[in-house]
């Protein structure tokens, strides 16, 4: 555990504010779920995942969804890739996701583009530079929260992901969604 230096006081009603920097650091956002952990007399608090819960469930996914759609497949919660398979896996497995990510999984909607048609392709993640020329994003929404993505992309030339891959993606996404009903 990293010390910060920051002594912070509990108010009567039992709150203790979060410093606006460690808040940026972690990716924490007003109303953001925390998991809190105490161990003798030491508290912690994580941010939650519901989809990180469902770990060998979200790992299965993607590999099926994978080996069915012949894509490199993409399960993330709203901070980062949980988990990858198919070719190119190892460039995002574990990465932060992208602003541009984060904002089409605020927004709720499903995201189609692929390069050969002009479209606007959308990075996975922030820090990751490959040559994606296709992708379908579906967010994982349970209860009115976006819990996370499915996300099928593509890095070959003229590649475009068929309707059959959109539905295998679409499923996955209810599917994870679902356990949270």
């Amino acid at each position: 555990m990293k010390a910060t230096g920051i002594v912070r006081r509990i108010d009567e009603l039992g709150r203790v504010v979060i410093p606006k920097e460690i808040r940026s650091t972690l990716r924490l956002k007003s109303g953001d779920p925390l998991e809190i952990f105490t161990e003798r007399d030491e508290l912690m608090l994580k941010k939650y995942s519901p989809i990180a819960s469902l770990e060998k469930f979200s790992e299965g996914t993607a590999k099926s969804l994978s080996d069915l759609s012949g894509h490199l497949a993409i399960v993330c919660d709203t901070d980062e890739v949980l988990h990858a398979s198919g070719s190119g896996r190892r460039e995002v497995a574990g990465k932060a996701i992208s602003q541009k990510m984060d904002k089409l999984m605020q927004d709720r909607r499903s995201y189609i583009a692929n390069l050969s048609e002009g479209g606007d392709i959308v990075p996975i993640c922030e820090d990751t530079q490959n040559d994606i020329t296709a992708e379908i994003i579906v967010p994982i929404v349970a209860g009115g929260d976006c819990l996370g993505a499915v996300a099928l992309v593509s890095c070959e030339q003229g590649a475009k992901i068929e309707p059959a891959a959109c539905k295998l993606a679409q499923l996955s996404a209810t599917i994870l969604a679902a356990q949270f009903e």
